[in-house]
């Protein structure tokens, strides 16, 4: 099969899929040209894109769109050539799904069941046309080497509101008050957009003045090694697709808790769910207060629910399948 692959956006959830895709099939990048050219660039270069898009479809049997945004949309406008299958995560469905043309689209994979309920209710004529395949890691990369409990808890994320950092420290700093020695690790840095909300949250740790207790880190180039030094991962968001940090911190090693966003039931069980700051404090103790042994089993039964659910080598096989049923048909 020549299967076409259009990636807007990061490889990071990628990586390895694609090369389980090129491994069976023969595939080519959309890679469009740009020219510099004074006073009418931009509308070369449009002109270009739609160009080498239309050609791109032309030449292959199935093209697979990573991430539902800009490409697949500009492909849903041009005269339809091959097969289509796109895996939308969690933003497109608020930026993207109303400007793509949906009809021309084969199958969509979301990334959780809660994101596929809710791209049915936005687009219930479509459907059909979705499967539900999660988000996943390599255990190999992410190897289980867990440790004495220290009290190290971290977050890792970028820094912005939907991450709700400014809120995790605010709980932090009310577990601070119950005695117990914490520390907070909070990784994944800044963005450009959210300048303000990164400010916030370093003034409010000078305010609380626990500058001691939390650890800022940049953007973590090797999270593997990050993970074996946190004893719980939070995930505090209010909004995700299927998170991958958790994900790759329970694979490590880590115990994991987070606050009951909307999809986060597929991935951890109901007594690692929090709505409360109370409740998160509450959790965070009956972990540290629990026995070694208890510790260990926890730890384990984290590991066990990646493998069994989130493994790259059966989810690639999974998208893999789906994409070869579109060439089929």
């Amino acid at each position: 099969m020549r299967l076409g692959i259009a990636v807007q956006g990061s490889w990071g959830f990628f990586e390895e899929i694609y090369a389980d895709l090129s491994a069976h099939h023969q595939t080519q990048l959309f890679s469009p040209r740009k020219v510099a050219v004074p006073f009418v660039q931009e509308w070369v270069n449009w002109r270009l894109f739609r160009r080498d898009l239309q050609t791109f479809l032309n030449r292959n049997d199935v093209v697979f769109f990573e991430w539902a945004s800009g490409l697949l949309e500009a492909a849903s406008q041009l005269r339809k050539a091959a097969g289509y299958v796109t895996r939308l995560h969690r933003y497109e469905l608020y930026q993207w799904a109303n400007k793509i043309k949906w009809e021309t689209v084969d199958k969509i994979i979301l990334v959780s069941k809660a994101k596929q309920r809710e791209f049915s209710e936005r687009l219930p004529e479509h459907a059909s046309k979705t499967v539900v395949i999660p988000e996943a890691i390599s255990l190999e990369k992410y190897e289980f080497q867990p440790r004495p409990f220290r009290g190290d808890i971290g977050i890792l994320c970028h820094i912005t509101p939907r991450k709700r950092v400014y809120e995790l420290i605010l709980a932090f700093y009310e577990l601070l008050r119950s005695g117990y020695d914490f520390r907070l690790h909070i990784g994944g840095g800044q963005k450009p957009l959210y300048m303000d909300y990164y400010n916030a949250v370093h003034a409010l740790v000078k305010k609380l003045c626990i500058q001691n207790q939390v650890i800022f880190y940049d953007h973590v180039d090797n999270p593997q090694t990050w993970y074996h030094n946190i004893d719980i991962l939070i995930s505090n968001s209010y909004s995700e697709g299927l998170q991958v940090s958790p994900m790759e911190a329970m694979a490590s090693g880590c115990y994991c808790l987070s606050h009951f966003w909307d999809g986060v039931e597929e991935m951890l069980p109901a007594e690692n769910l929090y709505l409360t700051n109370g409740e998160l404090i509450e959790k965070i103790l009956q972990y540290s207060d629990a026995s070694e042994n208890e510790r260990q089993s926890r730890r384990e039964l984290m590991r066990s629910i990646v493998d069994e659910r989130f493994n790259i080598d059966k989810i690639k096989f999974q998208i893999r399948s789906v994409i070869e049923q579109v060439e089929a048909i």
